[in-house]
């Protein structure tokens, strides 16, 4: 394959004539390592071993990093993809395993270690790495004393129990250790007596609500390890991660060393930032649109496979995936009918065997293309990859730059290519490449005393271990009003040693840790029985209500009954000339303004809502034009969430210069798109973890209102931020409405995929005009916030 980026480049252009649509390429250089000696007390059968699978030295950040970590400092390493982090840990770990014995771990605690990843892909790709590194078979075993397995739920019975009771190399993930492991943990005492190390691998990943599940999933180990007598150092990783030092003492509670001078080699890079055209118009007065991003990202796919470029295409959505691996497919079975068996698809939902085989396809290279969600962005090693095709922002700097280092690992070039969907903030960031490669990635957002998150792990905790008062110091602010909550509902009980969990059912089972919103949802296929896959409780009124169209590894299915209650979503097999496009209705009441500005006649507000929100009906649209057949209604139940959010008030007067009556309705809701659409740039969050309500008189303040609000109980933090920097999201905002080349509004600013309303009614001007008067009201002011 060539080393040369700009190859690769062209190869991306080489079906059409589509200069046009690549606005930027950005010229990463390659960078030249810097090596350093073994750290002297590392044994030598280790450093043998890694000799046996090619690494003879060690970068220097690397020495360094596993230096603090034998000194018993924890440390947090954010350098680039393939920059040796797995080292950093492996090694300060297997010298421990080997040793049996070291510092203040008594003979009879053999010492233990802990891998926790955010996903089963990662943790058993560690594993596979480390059984390459140790010896995969015993004729060939080149390190004695480790025995390493993967605790997750795919388990059986029998594997679970045997790592209970003889592994020290656990590789797992959070949904394991808050459901298993810890309120287990007497049957589990063994392992977490011997905790030496405890490995965070890809930390970014916990942001929001779920980052704020996972900090109080490790204070209860930290707890649990400290009952029985272990004090393990905290070994944290992420190759893109803001504020390290902040984020490892957010998800830990402890301190760490931020190790951040990357010393590897990198390989020459481009990366290209891409929009697909402007399509005709459907009529007169229909906004124009783009060409879909999918449509434009399986014609780049399908010539870089034809040009044997191992190109994996990150999309957003299981069905995008799906659809963009289809189109692929049948592309290149007009060049090379061959060529369309070596792509397919990788996504959430597919059973525990259909995604082992993909990746060892992937890994041995009989697989040229991947259409995969979010699922394969962490991590997994995958060598060989050339490029990397990014449908849509992925909602952070932090993502595009993780899933973009997917390709091109050690000194080999590389290509990585976003293409904008026809949505405000890809539309704005590929027109300015400043903000989106010039500037670093988001800090992480995440706020452990949501009492949604908060309440649930103190229950946990007390079901492990009673509750002491210096408990409440470990779990942090509104620890010890959470308790009292939980005291006053009877569900605990003060005792002398604390505070007792009553209730029979498990605690731990209080907390939904990835915000799914329920059990997830079977799908069906009703002429066989087998459970096809599943869907996200939280998405499954929208994706598997009765009449949806669902496809599963290429194969397009219709609902034919959605069962809300039971999880069940019943399909029948089916080619219809259509999709389906859920719609729902929203509505918002403020509970209580925690933070209120004054920006002249403008308001600013954060605190608590509730929302609202029900699936009323669905649209069947035919495939390619997009066309709308038939609106057909549904009778699903409606869903209530409180949560926080941030909003902004404009009185009469204020308005009324500017605005005529007609026009405020659609000026707001275009503004509300807009701002939902922009704030990924300020938070760590996509326009998915987050929602908005716009309304001339909203009866709660009396005047035109539009609200931004986290999708997930309690908040993620991400209003917080929007509050904190309003100014400057607002003026983004403004900025990208009126610097779009559309006359009246398109999705490129202001209309939303997500909106329940069908983007009506929107005035892109109107919307220009609006914040005007809100920006004015905040420069006079002189107000940042």
């Amino acid at each position: 394959m060539t080393t040369d980026p700009s190859a690769l480049l062209r190869h991306a252009l080489a079906g059409s004539r589509r200069e046009d649509r690549l606005l930027h390429v950005e010229r990463v250089p390659e960078r030249t390592p810097v090596y350093a000696e073994w750290p002297p007390t590392v044994p030598d059968d280790i450093r043998a071993a890694y000799r046996a699978i090619g690494i003879d030295q060690l970068w220097a950040h690397q020495v360094d990093a596993i230096q603090q970590i034998l000194d018993g400092h924890g440390v947090v390493v954010s350098t680039g993809t393939a920059s040796g982090k797995s080292a950093v840990y492996q090694v300060p770990a297997l010298s421990a395993l080997t040793a049996g014995r070291q510092g203040s771990v008594l003979r009879d605690r053999s010492p233990t270690v802990l891998y926790v990843a955010p996903t089963k892909a990662l943790a058993h790709d560690q594993l596979r790495g480390l059984a390459e590194l140790i010896g995969e078979q015993p004729s060939d075993r080149r390190l004695d004393g480790v025995r390493a397995a993967a605790v997750d739920g795919d388990n059986s019975r029998e594997e679970r129990a045997w790592a209970r009771d003889h592994a020290n190399y656990v590789v797992t993930n959070p949904d394991l250790l808050h459901r298993t492991l810890l309120p287990g943990h007497a049957r589990w005492s063994r392992f977490i007596a011997g905790l030496r190390y405890v490995v965070i691998d890809e930390c970014h990943h916990y942001r929001g609500v779920f980052g704020s599940h996972v900090a109080h999933i490790v204070r209860r180990l930290r707890r649990l390890a400290a009952h029985y007598g272990a004090h393990p150092v905290f070994v944290l990783t992420s190759a893109t991660v803001a504020e390290p030092e902040a984020l490892a003492l957010a998800l830990t509670g402890v301190p760490a060393t931020a190790i951040t001078d990357d010393t590897s080699p990198r390989g020459e890079a481009a990366i290209a930032l891409w929009e697909p055209p402007l399509l005709d118009a459907g009529g007169e007065h229909e906004a124009p649109v783009r060409r879909s991003a999918i449509a434009e990202s399986a014609d780049v796919l399908t010539d870089l496979v034809v040009a044997d470029i191992r190109t994996l295409a990150f999309v957003r959505s299981r069905r995008g995936a799906e659809a963009l691996a289809m189109s692929a497919q049948r592309l290149l079975h007009e060049v090379e009918p061959t060529l369309s068996r070596r792509v397919t698809t990788y996504r959430g939902g597919y059973l525990p065997e259909e995604r082992r085989e993909i990746e060892r396809l992937l890994r041995d290279g009989e697989l040229l293309g991947l259409a995969s969600t979010s699922a394969l962005e962490l991590g997994v090693d995958i060598s060989g990859l050339d490029a990397v095709v990014t449908v849509g922002f992925p909602g952070t700097r932090a993502a595009l730059f993780q899933q973009f280092g997917r390709a091109g690992r050690g000194t080999n070039a590389s290509l990585g290519v976003l293409v904008a969907r026809d949505d405000p903030l890809d539309a704005y960031l590929v027109r300015h490449p400043d903000k989106l490669l010039g500037a670093p990635v988001e800090a992480t957002v995440l706020d452990p005393s949501n009492p949604h998150v908060l309440g649930p792990h103190l229950a946990a905790a007390a079901q492990e271990l009673p509750l002491t008062d210096d408990d409440m110091e470990l779990f942090g602010p509104g620890s010890a009003e959470g308790a009292d909550a939980l005291l006053a509902a009877g569900w605990l009980r003060r005792r002398p040693r604390g505070l007792f969990w009553t209730r029979r059912e498990r605690a731990a089972d209080l907390a939904d840790i990835r915000s799914s919103g329920g059990p997830a949802v079977h799908v069906v296929d009703g002429a066989t029985g087998r459970v096809l896959g599943t869907a996200d409780s939280s998405s499954a009124h929208a994706t598997v209500h009765t009449g949806a169209v669902y496809v599963h590894r290429g194969e397009t299915y219709v609902v034919d009954e959605f069962d809300h209650e039971d999880g069940v979503a019943v399909v029948h097999r089916d080619e219809p000339d259509y999709t389906t496009t859920a719609r729902d209705v929203t509505e918002i009441a403020i509970v209580e303004p925690e933070l209120v500005s004054s920006w002249g006649r403008t308001q600013l507000a954060y605190g608590s809502v509730d929302v609202s929100q029900q699936v009323v009906s669905y649209l069947r649209r035919r495939i390619g034009s997009g066309e709308v057949l038939a609106e057909e209604p549904l009778d699903l139940p409606v869903r209530t969430l409180r949560t926080k959010g941030v909003w902004w008030m404009v009185p009469d007067d204020a308005v009324d210069p500017a605005l005529s009556a007609a026009d405020i309705p659609g000026a707001a809701h275009a503004a509300e798109h807009a701002s939902i659409g922009l704030l990924p740039l300020l938070a760590s969050c996509d326009r998915w973890d987050i929602g908005g309500v716009s309304t001339a008189l909203h009866p709660d303040t009396g005047m035109l209102t539009v609200f931004v609000y986290d999708g997930h109980p309690g908040g993620a933090g991400f209003a917080s931020r929007a509050y904190e920097r309003a100014a400057e999201w607002l003026q983004t905002t403004r900025d990208a409405i009126a610097g779009c080349e559309c006359a009246d509004g398109c999705p490129s600013c202001v209309q939303s995929p997500k909106c329940g309303n069908g983007n009506q009614p929107l005035d892109k001007a109107g919307a220009v005009r609006l914040l005007d008067v809100v920006l004015a009201d905040v420069h006079e002011s002189g107000s940042t916030t």
